[in-house]
């Protein structure tokens, strides 16, 4: 149970692309993954991060426990993680590992010019 993070109320968590370099360099590897980036609000989250440090000192691998869009049940590898405070209270930051066919890159194209 020490092993992963569980949201267990509210939407899904809304992942970015991450754009941090120290970040990125953390996540340097073989794997075929993108790096993201989410904001959770947590009641314990200075706890939260405490307990991934406890498994990244002992080797091991903290997970975000999840459900989709679609309801389904996923997990992702943490990578990083920072307890801050803001106006509306504690916040977890987490740095993720999602496969990279799973990481959507939506590119838009406003155009302000009408066409006749």
């Amino acid at each position: 149970m020490d092993d992963k993070i569980t949201i267990i109320e509210g939407p899904p968590p809304v992942f970015e692309l991450a754009q941090d370099g120290w970040a990125l360099g953390v996540h340097e590897g073989p794997s075929q993954s993108a790096l993201v980036f989410t904001r959770l609000r947590a009641f314990n989250s200075a706890a939260l991060v405490e307990r991934c440090y406890n498994a990244w000192r002992n080797k091991g691998t903290m997970r975000l426990e999840y459900r989709s869009m679609d309801g389904l049940q996923q997990q992702t590898p943490i990578i990083a993680a920072r307890a801050v405070e803001v106006e509306e209270g504690p916040m977890l930051l987490l740095w993720l590992r999602i496969p990279a066919q799973d990481a959507e890159l939506e590119i838009g194209f406003d155009d302000d010019s009408e066409e006749n």
